[in-house]
């Protein structure tokens, strides 16, 4: 999709300082849940982008994106500020750290890095297959998602951020499994030693950096 204006279709809070925006789906557009888009605006007469990944299960009538708020940022204000019924410029999709048919996933996720894990989960359930999530936050995201997962049949670990994620991760979650990580890089880095202490193969993860 080339750069074009999308309408939100609704804004809600997913959590502290974290907002879920949803967008009408415009014609033509395709995306896999775990692609990302770039987001453009114009901030006090400056054109501002920033990259934020797809966190629905699909791209049906509108997709989602989850967006952590930093009060000091300088996009991120201006996003939680919007309405309903308004415009932004939006292009892509980017990325390879999506889902494919996958019939078995692991997903691990630090902070924001919950909305892509959700979204994939929820595909990967809706398709037939199985769903582990191992998210690490102290002020957890889209707990009623991770909730009705449960209830689905998905297997959901919230753990605080000074525990170890090796000590979540365990050996048979990584083996004939298709691991997603998302999240900031100190995340990634401990994601990564996780996976490798389970017996797993980090090569063959699919990773998005947050930052």
């Amino acid at each position: 999709m080339d750069e074009i204006p999308v309408t939100i279709a609704a804004i809600e809070s997913v959590g502290s300082d974290a907002i879920s925006i949803q967008f009408e789906t415009p014609a033509g557009f395709s995306a896999e849940p775990g692609q990302f888009l770039k987001l453009t605006m114009t901030v006090d007469d400056e054109t501002v982008s920033r990259f934020y990944t797809l966190s629905s299960p699909d791209v049906t009538g509108t997709f989602e994106m989850t967006i952590g708020i930093d009060p000091d940022g300088e996009l991120t204000p201006q996003l939680r500020a919007l309405e309903p019924g308004d415009d932004v410029v939006l292009s892509g999709p980017y990325g390879n750290a999506y889902y494919e048919g996958e019939q078995s996933v692991l997903l691990l996720a630090g902070g924001p890095g919950i909305g892509p894990a959700v979204g994939i989960a929820e595909r990967t359930l809706d398709d037939g297959g199985e769903a582990t999530i191992i998210y690490q936050d102290d002020e957890p995201l889209h707990e009623s998602r991770l909730a009705e997962l449960q209830e689905r049949g998905a297997f959901v670990t919230v753990i605080a951020d000074e525990k170890p994620l090796t000590e979540a991760v365990p050996s048979e979650a990584v083996i004939e499994t298709q691991v997603f990580v998302y999240g900031f890089a100190d995340f990634l880095d401990d994601a990564m030693s996780a996976i490798t202490a389970a017996g797993g193969e980090p090569d063959t993860a699919k990773v998005e950096n947050f930052g």
